[in-house]
């Protein structure tokens, strides 16, 4: 949430994308009995919380090391049960479900001292030939290449809050603007990103796929408060992830151009929900993302109804 306590300690990252990966590589704790053990550690956060999207790689990569070699994650559906504190440990929890001849289901718990903050039922699957299609990307994007970088749209914030954004491990690229500070232009529930790592990232598909599923969480939210002109800058907003699924639909490289295209189908009850689709550069379809968050907007100054 938004209202996470404070950290004084947070010291600016020399290598973001080497951070990420060393986070995403867990420890296994101990022999195997009813459930599989596995521990981690989060990125340093200027707000003390520990990133989402982070919780939900590590949560795939540790269902990830027990699955059969050849299967690989196709979808997930998880909970964001608590915030989780950056300074602290995280234990991963997988419970094996199922074991079939094309597929095998986990559950992972993550835990922070005994409670758990995240709780996800992932499938994976043999590759097997079949049917195929795919909705296309949109025609009229503009490239990456003529948008402006990130750190120009940050001018005037607070030292502490611009880390927050520029010590993220993924370089990102907004259609048709970030909405940071102010929402400009029409207030539509839809947007595009443009998204990359920093730098390149090993081959390894299991790599790709928990850094896609990393990356799926940042700016998706942003399609809900586009809608009501509302701005991360906001004063007293306050926002959480509730849940979040992904689908990975084909293989693809994280540390290429991918364009992120989002948009809120509904918002209601201080709920709103938002979806999104990943692309390659060339078009192809990479994931499918669905994540429904809290919203809590305050009234406009001076309405006290």
């Amino acid at each position: 949430m938004t209202d996470a306590p404070q950290s004084d300690d947070f010291t600016p990252d020399p290598d973001p994308v080497a951070s990420m990966l060393a986070v995403l590589d867990l420890s296994q704790s101990g022999a195997r009995t009813t459930e599989d053990i596995f521990t981690g550690v989060s990125q340093s956060m200027p707000l003390g919380r520990v990133y989402g999207g982070q919780v939900l790689a590590q949560s795939i990569v540790a269902a990830e090391r027990t699955i059969p070699d050849g299967r690989s994650a196709h979808s997930m559906h998880g909970y964001f049960l608590r915030p989780g504190d950056a300074s602290k440990g995280i234990t991963f929890a997988v419970d094996r479900i199922h074991d079939g001849r094309s597929f095998s289901t986990r559950r992972t718990q993550a835990f922070q001292e005994g409670v758990p903050i995240f709780s996800m039922i992932a499938s994976f699957q043999d590759e097997d030939p079949g049917i195929e299609h795919q909705s296309d990307a949109p025609a009229d994007v503009p490239g990456p290449e003529g948008l402006p970088d990130l750190e120009d749209h940050l001018a005037g914030l607070h030292p502490m809050t611009k880390r927050l954004f520029l010590d993220r491990p993924v370089d990102l690229r907004h259609i048709p603007s970030p909405i940071y500070l102010t929402v400009e232009g029409e207030q539509v529930p839809s947007q595009a990103v443009w998204m990359r790592t920093r730098r390149t990232v090993p081959d390894d598909q299991r790599i790709h796929r928990a850094v896609l599923a990393y990356v799926s969480d940042l700016t998706i939210q942003e399609s809900i408060l586009r809608a009501h002109g509302v701005s991360w800058a906001t004063r007293g907003l306050k926002v959480a992830s509730l849940d979040h699924a992904m689908w990975w639909h084909r293989p693809g490289r994280v540390d290429e151009w991918m364009l992120y295209v989002q948009e809120s189908p509904s918002a209601r009850g201080g709920r709103g929900l938002a979806t999104g689709r990943i692309y390659s550069r060339d078009g192809m379809l990479l994931a499918s993302v669905a994540q429904e968050i809290m919203v809590r907007v305050p009234p406009p100054e001076g309405d006290t109804a």
